[in-house]
């Protein structure tokens, strides 16, 4: 306790907080849609949130804390963009079937220390370039949504561009609070009146196994976790110079979808997006006290799960066009020391160039996300350059 009491920051409190809000906000809807695919009533789709925030504020809170790094964790969001789509053949306890056999697989991945081994085998500057491809839509979208909203999401860039200039530490707090005050003002004080102040309660659901649906649903839920959450997951780390063993954090995710399957929690992952949040300069400039945004994150999470149908309806009266602003400013200056660390070598470059440029097409084959493509391609144009003729 002391120890974190030493290491406390704000900045990295305002980074945990950020990660959580823009974690929920961006994609809690996501999350319905495949909740009411799945057959789920009002009070299921609570119990999801409620499992969710359970297990990414457990996962954050406790990874971070023993590896003292910023471990951050997330629902699959590609998972329950799959799920929306594929559940409405199937009971809801078949469903959670799936959820458990997805979480055995990746389980099963983590102990064989398979997927650490892979990821090590992966240049840093193809996995920086293929990190800035995952973000890079989020920069983007700054601009995209000051077409829809051009005072909102101009009062937040201006403020973070004075910030950064004077108290850079701070920057991320001050445009949350200035995107926060504008949307309150316009709103004539009227928009926190529509929240209601309740929690929810956890609805336990007994998985049943149809063989079908395992394969057809399980294995896909597996490989889209895999590659479009744990493989920029991993990334993030990487090029932020953490080292925490990777087969060690996927098998706590396996763990905790086995465990928290029956109650909603589909799919658990390392997380990519706010995991750039946590674990850049704008968190701290001391990379050893950064991993007070991991247990930030994880006490936000668990006060995100156990308010359940409150915290859904906080995270939805803020308009699209300030979450995407605040998760693109967020991320700038992680966009940008990733570009520079996949440009920086010369020998490297084109590799990563074309890394970057696949993972930012969004391409995908055989369902499998550009991410995954990304890298592939890049370490086959890595090959290439590198075969030596007597």
């Amino acid at each position: 306790m002391l120890r974190i009491l030493k290491d406390f920051s704000l900045s990295a409190l305002v980074a945990g907080f950020v990660a959580v809000l823009i974690g929920f906000a961006s994609s809690v809807a996501i999350v319905f849609q495949a909740a009411q695919a799945a057959g789920a009533d009002a009070n299921i789709i609570v119990s999801w949130i409620m499992a969710l925030g359970l297990g990414m504020g457990a996962t954050c809170f406790f990874l971070s804390l023993w590896y003292r790094s910023p471990i951050i964790t997330a629902w699959s969001t590609p998972g329950a963009a799959l799920l929306a789509t594929s559940l409405g053949t199937i009971s809801y306890a078949e469903a959670i079937g799936v959820f458990v056999f997805a979480g055995i697989l990746t389980l099963l991945t983590g102990v064989s220390g398979l997927f650490d081994k892979v990821m090590r085998l992966v240049p840093l500057p193809l996995a920086s370039a293929m990190l800035a491809g995952v973000l890079f839509k989020f920069g983007l979208s700054i601009f995209d949504s000051m077409m829809s909203d051009i005072f909102l999401v101009g009062i937040m860039l201006i403020t973070y561009l004075v910030s950064k200039r004077f108290l850079p530490r701070y920057a991320v707090l001050f445009v949350l609070v200035a995107g926060v005050a504008f949307v309150l003002a316009r709103s004539d004080g009227q928009l926190m009146s529509d929240v209601p102040f309740s929690l929810g309660a956890f609805v336990w659901i007994w998985p049943e196994w149809n063989i079908g649906a395992l394969i057809g649903i399980g294995i896909p839920l597996y490989i889209v976790t895999m590659t479009s959450q744990n493989i920029p997951g991993v990334a993030v780390m990487r090029s932020s110079g953490y080292q925490a063993p990777v087969s060690p954090l996927i098998s706590w995710t396996g763990l905790t979808s086995i465990m928290l399957a029956p109650l909603g929690g589909f799919a658990f992952n390392l997380a990519a997006i706010t995991a750039a949040i946590c674990s850049g300069d704008e968190c701290h400039k001391d990379p050893k006290r950064r991993y007070i945004a991991g247990l930030s994150a994880g006490v936000f999470y668990w006060f995100a799960g156990l308010a359940g149908t409150s915290v859904v309806a906080l995270f939805s009266i803020f308009p699209a066009t300030m979450i995407a602003a605040l998760a693109g400013i967020a991320l700038l200056g992680t966009i940008g020391m990733n570009l520079k660390s996949a440009m920086a070598d010369d020998s490297n470059r084109e590799a990563a160039l074309v890394t970057f440029l696949v993972t930012v097409s969004g391409v995908s084959f055989g369902g499998i996300a550009s991410a995954f493509w990304g890298i592939l391609f890049g370490v086959i144009c890595l090959i290439i350059a590198n075969i030596k003729f007597k």
